[in-house]
């Protein structure tokens, strides 16, 4: 199995990547999402959303994502997803407002985007914190074609 980092993941398609995430100890991968190779795994998985994106599944949905990815000593990322015409966009430079906003930990980010958690759990838990719409939250894993390890 690839080592977790970014040279790998921009190297393995969906399916490998949540293998890699659910075979990675989580005390690996939050060793790495606390390096500098953090935003780097990060856009490449925020890059990969348009391609996974189900248009069929998303109907007339028009609807701004912010995701926002906490980390060491207060550190965030936010990224924006954008849903509209049947089209996904993503963005790190967030310039709309966002209909839902999203806090999570980059370890639950990347477990929930592998496919390894339940985002219904985990936002029950108070894992992931959602900020507006909480239907379209509810609603965000069936647009898109998260692997199934």
């Amino acid at each position: 199995m690839t080592e977790f980092n970014p040279e790998a993941l921009s190297a393995i398609g969906p399916k490998e990547f949540a293998q890699l995430v659910k075979s990675t100890p989580d005390s690996k991968i939050s060793e790495v999402m606390a390096s500098d190779a953090r935003g780097k795994i990060l856009d490449e998985v925020f890059s990969r959303m348009p391609s996974l994106f189900r248009a069929e599944k998303a109907g007339s949905t028009q609807a701004v994502i912010h995701w926002i990815i906490t980390g060491p000593n207060g550190a965030s990322n936010t990224y924006e997803t954008v849903i509209e015409n049947g089209a996904c966009t993503v963005t790190s430079e967030p310039v709309r407002e966002p209909k839902l906003a999203m806090t999570m930990e980059a370890l639950t980010f990347l477990k929930v985007v592998a496919g390894d958690g339940n985002p219904m759990m985990l936002f029950m838990t108070g894992k992931i914190k959602a900020k507006g719409d909480l239907s379209l939250a509810a609603s965000i894993a069936k647009l898109f074609d998260i692997p199934k390890a």
